[in-house]
Order: structure tokens, then sequence, then C-alpha cells
């Protein structure tokens, strides 16, 4: 192979890679760290002490209490609000909030999973016994007053029609592809193009920089995602909460896209530094020619009187 034509190929190959880095990246992301039920519990389990989420799920939950008990009077709306805002900084709220995401996630993922050949005409439910249970045993354990009478229902509620599920279940199902084969196909690439190349340094360089642009392209797309999700929403009030969920979920694709960043800078930094005709080399070059000792001169010889 010519050399024209290795260099003609490795540039080839390390572009693909440099494209494939972001959304491979990005697809291992969904598929890995947000399908993995204890990982996103935990994720979201800071957020019930979020101050916009807790007045978010005081307004929400205030008015569908209101509703369901026929409470039109503004008054008695902030006070069951002003109730339910006190009763998001207890224990026992930051158990329902770990029992009901668990839940949601759990369901979510079976019905992702589900192979039966009925399964795009049932809607995703969760059963509210996931979450009175702990609660109860919760307000049982705080001693709150009849806390043992708060009644468990095994009572389902929807949280996604069966047409909406079944597009989430197709999406679900290119990113369990997407999320194994993009980021082994960039690495694939990287290293046959660096291994194709006629100049092997400057193969990694490119690479490196190329690395690093994916990342910050990465991290832009994230802060674009955030600013179209919170735009697209008709209420504005619930714009704080909304942003702290999509900063939780994304805090680690975020940490990538820095890591990629860091990583591609400093290899390409450490490739260029370390060329035999770099400044630096130079310099410690001659360093070492300076601090190395002079060879001694031989002694004159000396001559004899007869």
């Amino acid at each position: 192979m010519s050399r024209s034509l290795r260099t003609a190929v490795s540039a080839v190959l390390v572009a693909l890679s440099c494209l494939l880095v972001p959304f491979g990246t990005l697809a291992a992301w969904a598929a890995y760290d947000l399908t993995d039920t204890g990982r996103y519990v935990t994720t979201m389990a800071p957020l019930a002490s979020n101050p916009a989420v807790r007045d978010a799920v005081a307004d929400t939950v205030g008015d569908g209490v209101a509703r369901e008990a026929g409470v039109d009077d503004g008054v008695n709306r902030l006070f069951i609000r002003a109730a339910v805002r006190s009763f998001t900084a207890t224990r026992a709220y930051r158990t329902a909030w770990d029992a009901g995401n668990e839940a949601a996630h759990t369901a979510v993922m079976r019905a992702l999973h589900d192979d039966s050949a009925d399964r795009d005409t049932h809607a995703l439910t969760v059963d509210l016994a996931a979450v009175t249970t702990p609660l109860k045993r919760q307000l049982t354990a705080d001693h709150m007053p009849f806390a043992d009478q708060v009644p468990v229902e095994h009572t389902r509620v929807a949280l996604l029609p069966p047409d909406e599920l079944a597009a989430l279940r197709k999406g679900y199902q290119v990113l369990d592809v997407a999320g194994f084969w993009l980021p082994l196909a960039a690495v694939v690439f990287a290293v046959a193009g660096i291994a194709v190349a006629a100049v092997r340094r400057r193969a990694i360089t490119a690479t490196a920089l190329g690395t690093a642009l994916g990342g910050a392209f990465l991290g832009l797309a994230v802060a674009i995602g955030r600013r179209l999700t919170l735009a697209d929403l008709p209420d504005e009030t619930r714009r704080p909460a909304v942003g702290a969920v999509y900063d939780a979920l994304t805090a680690t694709l975020r940490t990538a896209s820095w890591l990629l960043l860091a990583v591609g800078l400093a290899v390409a930094a450490a490739t260029w530094l370390t060329h035999p005709r770099s400044l630096v080399v130079r310099l410690l070059r001659r360093r070492r020619a300076s601090a190395a000792p002079s060879p001694t001169p031989p002694p004159e010889p000396t001559r004899v009187r007869a």
C-alpha cells in the first residue's frame, strides 16, 4: 500500500471514529445508565429535597387532593398545598419519593422487555401499593398518629398509553443495539486508522483532537437539549423543577463529555510535546548536553633528559 493511500485510509477511519464518539457516548448513556433501576433511583433521590421539585409536587398533589375532595375555594386550595408542601420536608415523603421512582422505573423496564403478543394493546401502569406500603411503614416508624390505618390498596395507575409505549419500546431496542456497537466501532476505527497511518504520531494527534471535539459537541448538545426542553413547557412555573430533573439525569453525560474533552486534549498535547523536533524536546536535549561532564583531556607526554 502506497504512502498516500495509507494516509487517505487512515484519515477516513479516524474521521469515522471521531464522528461516532459523541453518538456512541450518548447511546451508551441511554442504554446503560438510564435503564439501571438502582442507578436511576440513586440519581433521583436528591431531588426530593430540591425546592423547585417540592413546590411542583405540592402544587400537583395539592390540586389533585382538592379536586378529589371537591374543594373549589382558593383559600382552601392554598391550605392543602401548604400542607402537602410541609409533608415534603419529612422522611416519609423521601421514602415515598424513592419508592415511587423505583416502582415507575421497574414498570417501564418490564414493559420494554415484554415479549408477549399483545404487548402493544396494554397501557403502562404502576401499582400504588408499591408506594403506599413503604410509606405506611415509615409513618409507623416515625410514630405518626393513625399511621396503621393508612389504606394499602392495589390500585393501578396508567403512566403511558399503548401507542406511546410502543414507540418507546422501538426506540429502546435501537438504543440497546447502538449503545454497544457504536462505542466499539469508534474504538476499532481509531485503532485501525492509527495502525495503517503512514505517520502514526500525526494520526494519534488527529484522533485525540477529534475526540476532544466530539466531547465538546456532546456537551453543547446537552446544553441545547436542556434549553429546548424547558422552552417547550407550557407552564413556566414548572421549568425550575424540570430543569433540576434534566440536570440530574444528564449528570453522567456531562461528565463523559468533559472527560472526552480533557483526555483528547491531554493526549494531543503529550503527542506534540514528545515530538523529536518539538521545542520542549530540543530544550531538554540542550540541558542534558550542557549538564554532561566534559571529557578530561589526556595528559601531555613528558620528555626525559638523557
